[in-house]
């Protein structure tokens, strides 16, 4: 069975991709990964925080008492001079090139223009494969207006482009005004490749405590309803590459996302539930189910029952939404 697909350019083993989390963060814990069968493994996050705290950091450190007097003015260079950042990430980025054989797709979180963009170029000369932008952005200016947001990704999108060669995915959240106009622009912008979606982490009242804390649910089945809607809405009008995330757990979802039109399916919260060796569990399924049903390859498969090829157009617009409530019908008691 040839499972092998592209994404981002690069050709990859199959579609299955471990997406960003903390387990990246154990360089073993890669290595197992690709034993197990992934195709490409996305790093943990670095933060825009992390890097303007650093800059923010040495600037005090190398100016300090540099006024006392006259000769320590010039005794240090001027911070842009220097390497700033977190020069774990870009160490850790080395050796899980140096320690596999499959991808390595770093991952810069962030939501605003600026100097930690330019930190891009540093992780493709750390020798990464690839790099995914996870924008995190939650606008509370209520002055500010859905132009002014959607722009700030266009911005952020072209300023890592003009500093790096490598290619460079967004992942999104689905919170636009009009999600296919701004799949459209990104695409349009450069953007290599789209994650569909973003999982927004809320917060939480600790009653007790009277203390907002931060609360982290692992995604369920439900979850890829979303991206597999708009995946198969996108399919064949992009040409970025589409990367199906949230919800994946098992070998029977991964095949929707790719019957949807996905290049690759992210998977998460299945490995944290179930570990590592899962990635291998799904692998096996979803070779058997094609063979079962007599596909001779991913690529078949991919795109089948996107929106442009189904026979039922509407089913992934409003006409679904309709149709569903209409056919519910209510349990007996």
């Amino acid at each position: 069975m040839d499972l092998s697909t592209k994404y981002l350019g690069l050709k990859l083993r199959s579609p299955l991709v471990v997406a960003a989390s903390p387990m990246s963060e154990d360089i073993d814990n890669i290595k197992r990964m690709e034993d197990a069968g992934a195709a490409a493994v996305v790093l943990y996050s670095l933060f825009e925080e992390q890097l303007r705290q650093d800059r923010l950091d040495l600037n005090h450190d190398l100016h300090r008492g540099t006024e006392s007097f006259a000769e320590a003015l010039t005794y240090f260079p001027e911070p842009e001079d220097f390497r700033l950042g977190p020069e774990e990430y870009l160490k850790h980025i080395a050796t899980a090139k140096k320690g596999t054989r499959i991808p390595i797709i770093a991952s810069l979180n962030g939501s605003s223009e600026g100097g930690w963009t330019e930190y891009a170029k540093k992780i493709q000369q750390a020798g990464a494969d690839a790099l995914e932008l996870n924008i995190y952005y939650i606008p509370t200016d209520m002055n500010l207006t859905g132009t002014e947001v959607e722009m700030n990704y266009i911005d952020i999108l072209k300023a890592v482009k003009a500093n790096v060669s490598i290619p460079v995915a967004m992942k999104l959240s689905p919170f636009f005004s009009n999600f296919a106009n701004m799949a459209k622009r990104l695409d349009q912008a450069g953007a290599n490749g789209l994650v569909l979606f973003n999982r927004f982490y809320q917060p939480d009242i600790e009653l007790e405590t009277l203390e907002v804390k931060p609360n982290i649910l692992l995604s369920t089945p439900m979850a890829m309803r979303l991206p597999l809607r708009w995946v198969a809405l996108l399919y064949g009008r992009v040409k970025a590459s589409l990367a199906a995330t949230s919800g994946i757990h098992r070998a029977s979802y991964a095949l929707k996302m790719l019957m949807a039109g996905a290049d690759v399916t992210m998977l998460c919260s299945t490995l944290i539930r179930h570990g590592i060796p899962q990635i291998a569990v799904i692998e096996r399924d979803l070779t058997a189910w094609l063979i079962e049903h007599e596909y001779e390859s991913v690529s078949q498969l991919r795109g089948s029952l996107s929106q442009e090829n189904c026979t039922e157009p509407a089913a992934f617009e409003r006409a679904q939404y309709m149709k569903a409530l209409t056919s519910y019908e209510l349990p007996r008691t």
